[in-house]
């Protein structure tokens, strides 16, 4: 059974919770390390890297191949948010107003499995 943890950001150094759902999926797939960092700097992380691949976000950073091949484009800012349905920390590409559910990768899957998008 798994337990939120508190765990504390490697790079700013502020506490966050690894929730029992992200544990659960850690061990899903077979990721043995604890996060080191928070949200918001493996956000800011990915980033820095260029996007990197298909990271565990309900969207993604662009059409086709956003990131990729000297893109004009600008990147995506990505919002912290909480799950609506598993409570696991998550990113998106908009501002959660608080009236509308949001979905982490993983439970926007199921939902929009069901809704035949």
């Amino acid at each position: 059974m798994f337990q939120d943890q508190t765990l504390t950001c490697r790079d700013c150094g502020q506490p966050f919770t690894f929730t029992a759902g992200e544990q659960e999926f850690y061990q899903s797939r077979g990721l043995m390390n604890q996060p080191g960092r928070c949200p918001n700097c493996r956000a800011a992380n990915k980033a820095a890297r260029g996007g990197g691949g298909g990271g565990g976000y309900a969207y993604s950073t662009g059409g086709g191949g956003g990131g990729y091949g000297g893109s004009d484009r600008p990147r995506r800012e990505m919002f912290p948010a909480t799950c609506s349905q598993c409570g696991k920390e998550t990113q998106v590409p908009f501002q959660p107003r608080g009236d509308k559910p949001v979905y982490c990768s993983e439970c926007f899957e199921s939902v929009r499995g069901g809704r035949g998008y």
